[in-house]
């Protein structure tokens, strides 16, 4: 991981069993007064109603629960501006699946 302008930066390790990750097509979000939690998770669309009905709930499952303290909220979402930013500039623009325009 880079260190920045912080500092020295980290030495971080990771178990092995974790090293490969997740996948993940959704994420929710919501916080106490203490915490902001991101629950990760996979929503698959529900073949038995090819119409997707509004009425019925979209299935899915959490594979990951990420619990963080409010004082790094700022840091999380400037990290992750800034990890977009790179992307972009490296691959282009970002798109939702659906969006019109140029690659």
């Amino acid at each position: 991981m880079e260190g920045g302008d912080a500092g020295p930066g980290f030495d971080l390790t990771i178990q092995p069993e974790l090293e490969a990750g997740v996948y993940a097509n959704f994420v929710a979000t919501w916080h106490t007064a203490f915490d902001f939690t991101f629950d990760f998770g996979v929503v698959v669309p529900d073949i038995a109603d090819p119409d997707h009905s509004p009425l019925k709930p979209v299935r899915g499952r959490i594979v990951a629960r990420v619990k963080i303290p409010v004082t790094i909220v700022f840091d999380v979402i400037r990290a992750l501006n800034d990890e977009m930013t790179r992307y972009e500039a490296t691959f282009g623009e970002i798109r939702r699946p659906g969006e019109l325009g140029e690659p």
